[in-house]
């Protein structure tokens, strides 16, 4: 595209709008980077918000933009556009020079998250400093309020928002969501502006004045009348309480990090339900007052959030699975980023009297985890576990908290390698296991809670538990977790005499970051500040080493072995059947199922993924053994008497029902011992007879003849059969022998299908369907062969067949006779 230094803007943007339409993407990035290279910002700033909208898509999801999520490594296009967007590439130019010229871009408050929404909307200033100073008030006649964001935030709110963003027909490709553009991209992002080593590198990119501004402090006088009350911090002192932005490079430079941070956070985490925003709204302001009142400071009364915010906001959001996955990449890589933290700068404090200066990257990389990500993380998290369907793809989720809760798989240190079953929890990570407690314990029941409702005979499923099992089994780790749930449990009255300690503000010489002086009394009140935080001031805390989730342990341990016995007996049962087929299953003469494996089982579910299933059940039963001390004794006896117990007489019952106006009601009992395998309904076709599917060991041309045949003297004699099986004579029992099933009633009991359905099933009819079979046809034919050895001919053949047949009817139903009598 030609670029004219004359060119008004107006055109350019219609130019670029005509271009998005006509040109292919490598050649639009290839003119955009000439535009952002030549136009001044005052050009370029016109052009910006469509540019942004073109790429990542709108807000509203109605335009896909780039489809970046769509766009994996195997396309054409894929390096162009990493290159474009990257955090050194040519979009990124043209942020840092509208960021130099302090413009701003709105975004409808609308497209926020839910609580933030809430928050705004009720006139409540939201907890996050982000989205502080940045309300633009509507027009009069105008009901869109709107937040004035600068080029940084504008840029990285619409990168964010990609990811939730709704998408018509996204599912149009079966890739990796880890190998997508946005997935690369959200991984450049991360490693640039917060970085594992060294410092985020400062912008390439000035315009005449020399360097680029950083937003406008906030006042500090804002009250946080929100949800999500902090503490202040020498953070905040460092980056929104500058007196002048250029005097430190350092400072001037780590706001990009922070804005980038709060940003993923905001957009990515900030979604719960209503219960879970209603926790978190009043218990953090009694937590506020119940710290202030234990410090014996005077306080100001905080008015309460408006009710209408709890009454009006509710969103119904449902994460996809990339979207936790764009989340796991997140907690690892700021799990990396804080255990860069330089020893000596972990071991001092960063307080008033410290004669070093600590730098703002570094005493970022020391609050990052728990003041930016532990809440909203832990409510996602607790979401996901409540809403997240009942199968393997649950297992993104999981991962996520696992990497979450093991900070110590992303350090710098790799020598001596451990195994793992062998690798100790170092001790410097007691106080994160203490800080982040209910993540460890409150989240194990909730995933208790599901496993127990899992089909464990799954390979995926078991692999899951396995995986739970052997993280909260690593050495030390459950004594960790045991000791922060007996500090929690510490008398309050403890906390008046030694609270002071602390928390002296910075004017009184102490700090909200430092890491010294972690007495006992110290450690309770954090521990008791982070449940009451999450949980609210009045939680009932159920200990994870209680006897109540003790309890839950053992039936979920007979669940586990419940499990091992049926993945066995399947894997019996489709070892016999393998045996079983042979060139006679074409005859007919073998299994007539269809699939030849045990009803109810998935796919997955047969040979090797069996063996996986009992090797991850078993390790899974002895590392909860493990964790919570149990004999292993006791466990066998309980194991052997399950398998004892469950022979294949008994896995055959019904599932537990109660009757109702339709049929068999399952209870909830039933409902697990069918998720769990233990027993099951006969999978019976339900439908007419005559009507079900055709066999492979029959021929579909007989099967339809003789369904007409058979239709014309059932409509002919329908009258006559019926009288016929209603007599209580002789006759009437050798009638129904012939014209009904003799299973229909049998059925009609141990089915969970409704009455009338089955009841049609028990009316006389002919059947000539038998005849289609190619094992009836063969013996058919071995039949007449044998006739005509000994001199018969076809007539006297048939007649004979005939003769025997009702010979054979009348003995049976003889027999039946007598058998009934006695």
């Amino acid at each position: 595209m030609n670029t004219p230094s004359l060119q008004q803007p107006s055109f350019l943007l219609a130019n670029l709008k005509v271009d998005a339409t006509t040109k292919p993407l490598i050649q639009r990035c290839q003119d955009l980077l000439k535009i952002i290279d030549e136009y001044p910002a005052k050009e370029l700033h016109l052009i910006f918000p469509w540019l942004v909208e073109n790429v990542f898509g709108s807000l509203d999801g109605i335009l896909s933009g780039w489809n970046l999520r769509l766009l994996h490594s195997r396309s054409n296009e894929f390096n162009v556009v990493l290159d474009f967007l990257s955090p050194s590439g040519p979009m990124m130019k043209l942020v840092y020079k509208l960021q130099a010229e302090e413009y701003k871009y709105e975004v409808p408050v609308n497209y926020l998250p839910g609580p933030v929404k809430a928050c705004i909307q009720e006139g409540v200033l939201p907890d996050c400093p982000l989205f502080h100073n940045k309300l633009q008030f509507p027009l009069p006649g105008v009901l869109t309020l709107n937040l004035a964001l600068n080029p940084f935030e504008f840029f990285m709110f619409n990168f964010a928002y990609c990811l939730i963003a709704p998408r018509v027909c996204l599912q149009t490709q079966h890739c990796s969501s880890t190998d997508s553009a946005y997935f690369v991209l959200v991984d450049l992002y991360l490693k640039y502006f917060l970085p594992v080593e060294g410092s985020v590198p400062p912008s390439p990119f000035s315009d005449s004045r020399g360097s680029v501004t950083a937003p406008s402090p906030r006042a500090s006088s804002v009250s946080f009348a929100g949800y999500g009350v902090h503490s202040p911090s020498l953070l905040k002192h460092h980056i929104f309480h500058q007196p002048s932005v250029n005097a430190d490079p350092a400072a001037q430079e780590i706001w990009r990090s922070e804005t980038l941070l709060q940003m993923f956070v905001e957009i990515w985490l900030h979604h719960y339900s209503l219960e879970l925003y209603q926790k978190l709204q009043s218990p953090q302001l009694a937590l506020l007052q119940y710290r202030l009142s234990m410090s014996s400071m005077p306080c100001q009364p905080h008015a309460p959030p408006g009710s209408g915010t709890l009454h009006t906001y509710q969103e119904p959001f449902s994460p996809s699975e990339e979207h936790v996955l764009v989340v796991r990449l997140l907690v690892k890589h700021l799990h990396a980023f804080s255990n860069s933290l330089k020893p000596e700068q972990l071991s001092s404090s960063p307080s008033a009297h410290s004669p070093t200066h600590t730098s703002p990257l570094e005493e970022f990389k020391r609050v990052v985890v728990q003041r930016f990500v532990q809440q909203k993380l832990y409510l996602f998290l607790q979401h996901c576990f409540g809403h997240w369907p009942l199968d393997a793809s649950f297992r993104a989720v999981l991962e996520t908290w696992l990497s979450y809760i093991q900070p110590w798989r992303y350090t710098a240190e790799k020598t001596n390698p451990q195994p793992d079953q062998n690798r100790t929890v170092p001790d410097k990570w007691e106080p994160f296991v203490h800080e982040n407690l209910l993540l460890y314990t409150k989240l194990f029941q909730g995933f208790l809670n599901r496993a127990m409702r899992t089909d464990l005979v799954n390979a995926k499923n078991a692999l899951m538990v396995f995986r739970v099992a052997k993280v909260l089994a690593q050495p030390s780790l459950a004594e960790m977790i045991q000791k922060g749930e007996q500090l929690f449990l510490e008398p309050e009255h403890v906390l008046h005499h030694r609270q002071p300690r602390g928390y002296l503000t910075p004017s009184q010489g102490g700090s909200y970051l430092s890491s010294r002086q972690r007495s006992v009394t110290d450690t309770v009140f954090k521990v008791k500040s982070h449940v009451y935080s999450l949980e609210g001031q009045d939680c009932q805390y159920k200990q994870m080493f209680g006897s109540e989730v003790r309890g839950a342990v053992m039936k979920f341990i007979q669940i586990i072995a419940q499990a091992r016995h049926t993945a066995k007996r399947i894997s019996d049962h489709s070892s016999e059947a393998a045996a079983n087929s042979s060139i006679l299953s074409w005859f007919g003469l073998g299994s007539s199922d269809l699939n030849n494996t045990f009803p109810g089982a998935e796919p997955e579910d047969s040979g090797e993924c069996l063996k996986k299933t009992h090797e991850f059940l078993d390790r899974a039963l002895e590392n909860l053994c493990q964790i919570f001390k149990l004999n292993q004794g006791q466990l066998a006896q309980l194991i052997s008497n399950l398998g004892a117990s469950q022979d294949d007489g008994h896995s055959r019952q019904l599932p537990d029902c109660i009757q109702g106006e339709n049929g068999l009601v399952l209870t909830d009992l039933g409902r697990r011992q069918i998720i769990n395998g233990l027993r099951r309904f006969e999978v019976q076709y339900q439908g007419d007879p005559e009507l079900q599917p055709i066999r492979s060991y029959e021929s579909a041309l007989l099967v339809r003849l003789l369904y007409r045949v058979s239709t014309l003297l059932n409509d002919r004699f329908r009258v006559q059969m019926g009288t016929l099986c209603s007599r209580p004579d002789f006759l009437g029992c050798l009638g129904r022998r012939y014209l009904t099933d003799p299973d229909s009633s049998h059925r009609l009991k141990r089915s969970p299908m409704s009455r009338r359905t089955l009841e049609l099933s028990l009316q006389p009819r002919l059947s000539l369907r038998p005849l289609a079979s190619y094992r009836t046809l063969l013996l058919l034919l071995l039949f007449y062969t044998l006739g005509a050895l000994l001199s018969f001919g076809p007539l006297s053949s048939t007649a004979l067949l005939l003769m025997g047949g009702l010979l054979y009817g009348v003995l049976m139903t003889l027999f039946a006779e007598k058998l009934k009598r006695q």
